[in-house]
């Protein structure tokens, strides 16, 4: 029986999540490619419940962190390494990561650049950081509200951040590029509408196992086939617009 950990998560049935999946490993496959049986150590910072830990552990030995102690108990059930601290007060040593990941995360973390300087600190030189953020400010939304996202980015703007932490950036593009006209359209002709929107949160854990609502079928499974496409697409060219923003940098 496979562990909690490497367990296939209800995340990778929705669409947004796993078009989101397949850019990351696109990025990772290029830039870091397999452990092969090498001690790698892996970070993810803003790890949840774990639902990224099945598919980073192909690059190395996962640990997870989060500021949030709610999901950490469904994250160690799943036999994923986490402890609870702050992204821009990391409680590691310097140098003993070889991958960092911030996966829509650092938007939710009011002093940014700490939590760049913070990944820098503990990356081994040459250590890569991938990250992903919501895109473009005029996109703010009420799912940013009730998400607490301090800011959105842009492809610039994230690497000019990154780069004033010390990395230099390999990549850098807009993700999401296929459905961004119709997400670009619903938020310009009502752009204060709730009901475009995820609903808040519950307190209930099961939200860890997917922060969004289900979309049905046949849609979710046509956009899992767009998702794919859009990969293939990114592997070989930066998108030049889209709703999110994916990046990887080298210490």
């Amino acid at each position: 029986m496979p562990t909690p950990a490497l367990t296939v998560l209800q995340e990778d049935n929705h669409w947004w999540f796993m078009t989101r999946t397949r850019a990351i490993l696109k990025y990772l496959d290029a830039e870091v490619g397999p452990s092969n049986g090498t001690r790698r150590r892996v970070l993810d910072i803003g790890a949840g419940a774990g639902n990224m830990a099945h598919h980073l552990a192909y690059y190395g030995q996962v640990i997870g962190l989060d500021y949030n102690a709610r999901p950490l108990p469904v994250a160690r059930a799943r036999a994923l390494t986490t402890s609870q601290a702050s992204g821009d007060e990391l409680p590691f040593p310097n140098a003993v990561f070889d991958l960092v990941t911030l996966l829509d995360t650092v938007e939710h973390i009011p002093n940014e650049l700490g939590v760049f300087a913070e990944a820098n600190r503990v990356l081994k030189p040459g250590g890569r950081l991938l990250v992903t953020v919501p895109a473009f400010m005029w996109l703010w939304s009420y799912n940013d509200v009730i998400n607490e996202h301090q800011r959105r980015y842009t492809v610039p703007e994230l690497t000019q951040k990154l780069e004033l932490s010390g990395f230099r950036v390999k990549r850098a593009s807009y993700n999401n590029f296929f459905v961004f006209p119709l997400i670009a359209g619903l938020r310009l002709l009502r752009p204060g509408a709730p009901e475009l929107d995820s609903p808040h949160l519950t307190e209930d854990e099961e939200v860890y196992q997917v922060e969004m609502e289900p979309t049905p079928e046949p849609v979710n499974s046509l956009l899992h086939v767009v998702g794919w496409l859009e990969a293939e697409l990114l592997a070989r060219a930066n998108l030049p617009f889209g709703s999110s923003v994916i990046c990887i940098a080298e210490k």
